[in-house]
Formats: C-alpha cells, sequence, structure tokens
C-alpha cells in the first residue's frame, strides 16, 4: 500500500521495496522508457523515489527517503537528496563497524535479540563450568592415585566421590 510504480517500470527478482516508494517517470514523452529498471536484488527504502529510464544495478540498496535521478552502479547505495552513491568498498566498511556495534539496519541481522543473546552467554557459561569441572575431577583422580601411593594419605579423604552424585544437605552443610 502507498506504493506507485510506473507503468514501464521493470522490477527484476528478490527485489525489496518498502512502503511509500514512488517508481516514476520524469518526462512525458510517448514511446521513451521513463520508468526505472531494478535489477536482481535491489533494496529500496521508505519513502524513496526513484525516477527516470535508467536501471539500478544489481544488489544495489537505495536508503529511505532518497531521491534517485541517475543511474546507480550494482552493489552501490544512493543515498540522500538529491542521492549520492556511495560505493561499495565504503558501503562494507561501513556494515562491517555497524556490526561491531551490534547496530542492525530494520531489526534483520541474527545476532540483535537480547533475550537470545542472554540465553546464548548462559549455555557458554554453564558449558566453560563444565569443563573446568571436568578438569577439577582429573586433578582430583590424580591426586587420589597419588595419595594410596603415599604411606600417610591425608591429602584427599577416601569419600571423594567420582560419580555424578550431588547431595544438597551435605553441601549446605559445609557452607553454614
Amino acid at each position: 500500500m502507498g506504493i506507485v510504480i510506473g507503468e514501464m517500470a521493470e522490477i527484476h527478482d528478490d527485489c525489496t521495496i518498502y512502503q511509500g516508494v514512488t517508481l516514476g517517470g520524469t518526462s512525458l514523452v510517448r514511446g521513451a522508457k521513463r520508468h526505472p529498471t531494478l535489477e536482481r536484488g535491489v533494496i529500496v527504502g521508505a519513502n524513496a523515489c526513484v525516477l527516470g529510464g535508467f536501471t539500478v544495478g544489481e544488489g544495489a540498496r537505495i536508503g529511505s527517503g532518497a531521491v534517485v535521478t541517475k543511474p546507480v552502479p550494482a552493489g552501490a547505495t544512493a543515498v540522500g537528496n538529491p542521492a549520492r552513491i556511495i560505493e561499495a568498498k565504503a558501503d562494507a566498511a561501513r556494515e562491517e563497524a555497524s556490526a561491531r556495534m551490534g547496530f542492525s539496519a530494520y531489526g534483520v541481522t541474527q545476532g540483535d535479540d537480547p533475550v537470545a543473546q542472554a540465553m546464548k552467554g548462559l549455555i557458554d557459561n554453564a558449558a566453560g563450568h563444565e569443563h573446568q569441572i571436568a578438569l577439577l575431577w582429573q586433578a582430583i583422580e590424580k591426586l587420589s592415585q597419588r595419595s594410596r601411593e603415599l604411606p600417610t594419605p591425608d591429602c584427599v579423604p577416601d569419600e571423594a566421590h567420582t560419580t555424578e552424585q550431588f547431595d544438597a544437605d551435605r553441601l549446605n552443610r559445609l557452607v553454614k
């Protein structure tokens, strides 16, 4: 709703067109191509106007509110009024920096859900603890073997558990 697509506009596969976009013409000459062509994978941001009989290259992006009146090369980004072209290399560096800061346009990235991030952190923390506990049991078992070899087995009590038993009452008594 709210999108205007001129009669001679061409839109190829996998294009994304947000609300309020106009793909319009700039002249009233009959027979000439007056409307834009969007090649494969183009993204046109909300309220952008693409005006004229030119081509927006494959994988290009047009920022929200941009007014584009000239061709956009493949992989580039057009922003502003009148639109200026941001080359793919500069745009890639900007995307990398925004990813490091945790910014995601339109909230479409995989890692921006705070609940999912918290759960992943808890899972990673638990896995780390599991590994540390396994290392501690290995150390206890080594000490237990050494204590059996020594004449005075005072360093590790014989009741050191090597099974997965958990006695909450005993632990509470030790902590009190």
